[in-house]
C-alpha cells in the first residue's frame, strides 16, 4: 500500500499529530481538533462539542480508512459509524482495554472480520506497575493506620512493619503490566507468585498458579495485585470463595478491571473478613457511586482510573500507532490486535 487516510477521532495534541505523520509519512492524517476535541490527559474526558458540529464530526469520522480513536470514546458512536463507513479497515482504540469499547459497539460478525481493532495496551504498564507497587507497600507499611493515628494526633504505640524479603505477593494476570510488576516486586525482595491461564516464564516470578487455583493462592498471599482485562471469563474471578480463602491481614490491589471482583464479597472481607486493605484503581461501576460503602472504609484507598495516566502517554500511544500503520501498510502483523470473541 502506498497510502492510508487516518481520521483522528479523538483529542490529540499538535505536536503528536506531527509526531505521527514523521515516523510515518505514507500517513495522510486527517486531525481538525475543533471536531475531535482539544489535547486532554484524560482520553476518558468528555467533549462537549459546539452546537452544530455533531454531523460535521460524525461526516469527519465517517471518511476515515482507518480511526485514531473510537469516535466519542462511545460503543454507540462506534456502531453508527461502522454501518456508515463500508471503507472503514481498522480502528485503534486509545485505552489498553479498548476492547470493551467494540463489544459495547455489538458489531455483526461480518463488520468484526472486516475491520481490525487494535488498543494500547502496554503504554501503561509503568504507571501501573508503580501503583501496584505503591499498594502493596501501603498495606506492608501499615498506611491506613498511619493515616488514623496522624488524623488523631496520637504518636505509637509503634508497630512492627514487615520486610518484602519475608513477603509473598500473588500477581494475577501477566500481561505486559503484570510482568512489570512482578519484576519491580522481586527488584524489592518480594516472593512473587504469578497466576496466569498459562504456564509462562516471567523474570522475577517464582512460581506459576493457574487460575484454578486462586483461592489457594490467595491463601499464602500477603498481597494480591490484580492485573486482569475485563471480558466474560475474567467477570467476578476474585470470588467470595476467593475472598474467604485470603490470608489474614491480605492487601488487595486492582489495576485492571473492576469487574474481576465480586464487589459486594469485597465490600464483605473488609469489613468482616480477612482482608487488611484494598487499593483500587478500578471499579465494577464507574464513576463509583457516592452511596458505595467503599468511600466510607478506612482500609480502602480509591484512584478514580487515574494511575495510568502519565505525562508519557498521549506520545506512546502516538508512537504505538504509527508502528501499527507502518505495519499495516507493510502487510505485517498489529500490535494488541483486539479478540473479537473474548474482546480483549
Amino acid at each position: 500500500m502506498d497510502s492510508l487516510r487516518v481520521v483522528v477521532a479523538t483529542p490529540l495534541s499538535p505536536e503528536n499529530a506531527e509526531l505521527v505523520r514523521r515516523l510515518e509519512p505514507r500517513i495522510e492524517l486527517i486531525h481538525d481538533p475543533e471536531l475531535a476535541g482539544p489535547p486532554s490527559d484524560d482520553w476518558m474526558e468528555h467533549y462537549d462539542r459546539p452546537p452544530g458540529l455533531q454531523q460535521a464530526y460524525e461526516d469527519y469520522v465517517d471518511s476515515a480508512e482507518v480511526l485514531y480513536g473510537v469516535p466519542d470514546q462511545s460503543g454507540r458512536a462506534l456502531a453508527r459509524t461502522v454501518a456508515a463507513n463500508p471503507g472503514l479497515r481498522w480502528v485503534h482504540t486509545i485505552p489498553a482495554g479498548g476492547g470493551q469499547q467494540v463489544r459495547a459497539a455489538r458489531l455483526d460478525r461480518a463488520a468484526l472480520d472486516r475491520i481490525l481493532f487494535t488498543t494500547s495496551a502496554g503504554v501503561h504498564a509503568v504507571p501501573l506497575s508503580e501503583f501496584a507497587v505503591f499498594g502493596v507497600l501501603a498495606g506492608a507499611k501499615l498506611l491506613p493506620w498511619l493515616l488514623e493515628q496522624q488524623q488523631a494526633h496520637r504518636w505509637g504505640p509503634r508497630r512492627v512493619m514487615p520486610i518484602a524479603a519475608d513477603q509473598t505477593v500473588a500477581v494475577v494476570g501477566l500481561g505486559a503490566i503484570g510482568r512489570l510488576t512482578s519484576e519491580k516486586l522481586a527488584g524489592l525482595g518480594y516472593h512473587v507468585i504469578g497466576v496466569h491461564r498459562r504456564q509462562v516464564e516471567v523474570d522475577g516470578v517464582a512460581e506459576i498458579a493457574g487460575m484454578d487455583r486462586l483461592a489457594e493462592v490467595a491463601a499464602r498471599a500477603d498481597a494480591m495485585v490484580l492485573a486482569l482485562p475485563g471480558t466474560e471469563a475474567t467477570r467476578e474471578v476474585i470470588s467470595r470463595e476467593v475472598l474467604q480463602a485470603a490470608k489474614p491481614g491480605m492487601t488487595l490491589v486492582n489495576v485492571g478491571r473492576g469487574t474481576t471482583v465480586d464487589e459486594p464479597a469485597l465490600i464483605e472481607a473488609l469489613r468482616d473478613g480477612p482482608l487488611g486493605l484494598a487499593v483500587l484503581d478500578v471499579t465494577a461501576v464507574e464513576p463509583l457511586p457516592a452511596d458505595s460503602p467503599l468511600w466510607d472504609l478506612r482500609n480502602v484507598i480509591i484512584a478514580p482510573h487515574t494511575a495510568a495516566i502519565s505525562p508519557h502517554e498521549p506520545r506512546l500511544i502516538a508512537e504505538l500507532f504509527a508502528e501499527n500503520a507502518r505495519r499495516f501498510l507493510d502487510g505485517e502483523p498489529l500490535l494488541n490486535r483486539v479478540d473479537t470473541v473474548e474482546f480483549y
